[in-house]
């Protein structure tokens, strides 16, 4: 593996490698663009096959952060950080104290928080070694309720554009992934009167999301050829590929999880088949709204709002790629690079 190719590739700034031998603790925090402002994005625990897998997972996400900030209109550069291990190990306290040491050693240029198996607990051990650490108890804390308000809206402007009317009454969504932004997801999905299919790899998860919202579950393997107008990815990325992409009946694509496509190319596929794509890192902004609106001192109905003009976002992306013949994750790129490229133009003054 050619590290540096693999950094220079999307142009990454920065990747620190961490390591603390008394938790076992392994790391990785990485910066791709500073532009806009400092690197944010949370932290994932995720128990990796590989180290590669970890490293490339974090320069995904990292790159994601970037034009997720860029397109939402916020002055945050992009940033990741990873931690190597079992997510459901008991010695939190190490571990994230560890890493919140690692994460003051970059003096500001990454902000972090939480994100897939961590949480504002482990956010608060975090804070014990550095200030640059957002999503704390008696701040914005669980970003999820905003993160899946913000795919709702979203889900809602892809079927304005494909199904000429943004209600949802009677829609049928399969929900992959009921987790913390899944099942709210769920409980607005169904306030509005959808149908929805669901399924997890947790089943208690998904028993709550059936008594609670009517919902009925599928097998992990059967999400992607179920009978839905709309398909949810909320869970890990990748799902959109070549084995997925010909079983599905769904006229959207349109959910929460990061690196929804497993290459570009599956985005050009699904734009082949016209079937609509929510550009992953457009729709689920919300989170990251969520801790921005934290720094600043937003009420939660400020971040709420913010999050809801995820809509007009959208319906906008949507227009231009249909206007230029072009891939919906190829018109979101546009943007936010524009943005970048604007704003990093301006020359700084200082006094």
């Amino acid at each position: 593996m050619e590290l540096f190719s693999m950094i220079g590739e999307h142009e990454h700034e920065q990747v620190v490698f961490c390591h603390e031998p008394s938790c076992g603790y392994k790391g990785i925090i990485a910066i791709h663009n500073t532009v806009l402002g400092p690197a944010l994005g949370g932290t994932r625990f995720w128990n990796y096959a590989s180290d590669e897998e970890a490293f490339v997972d974090a320069l995904r996400l990292s790159r994601g952060m970037t034009y997720k900030a860029a397109v939402a209109g916020l002055n945050l550069g992009g940033g990741k950080s990873v931690i190597v291990g079992d997510p459901k190990t008991a010695r939190r306290e190490e571990i994230f104290r560890a890493h919140g040491r690692f994460v003051e050693t970059l003096k500001g240029r990454y902000i972090t928080a939480e994100d897939v198996g961590t949480s504002p607990d482990d956010m608060e051990f975090v804070a014990m070694e550095t200030e640059n650490v957002t999503g704390r108890h008696g701040a914005s804390g669980d970003p999820s309720p905003v993160t899946a308000f913000g795919v709702y809206q979203g889900i809602k402007a892809a079927a304005f554009v494909k199904f000429g009317s943004f209600e949802l009454a009677g829609k049928t969504v399969s929900v992959q992934g009921v987790g913390h932004v899944g099942y709210y997801l769920c409980q607005y999905l169904a306030s509005e009167g959808a149908q929805l299919i669901v399924t997890d790899i947790d089943q208690e998860r998904v028993n709550r999301v059936v008594e609670e919202f009517g919902a009925r579950a599928v097998a992990t393997d059967a999400i992607y050829g179920a009978e839905a107008d709309i398909y949810a990815p909320s869970a890990l990325g990748a799902t959109i590929n070549d084995e997925t992409i010909p079983q599905l009946k769904a006229s959207i694509v349109a959910g929460a999880a990061n690196n929804v496509l497993a290459e570009a190319r599956h985005g050009d596929e699904l734009h082949r088949r016209g079937i609509l794509y929510a550009p992953d890192y457009v729709i689920n902004a919300g989170g990251l709204i969520n801790v921005y609106g934290e720094l600043h001192g937003w009420t939660a109905e400020r971040s709420m709002r913010k999050a809801g003009d995820i809509y007009t976002t959208l319906v906008q992306i949507f227009e231009l790629a249909e206007a230029k013949g072009i891939a919906t994750y190829v018109a979101a790129d546009a943007i936010a690079e524009r943005r970048i490229e604007s704003v990093g133009r301006i020359q700084r003054t200082f006094v």
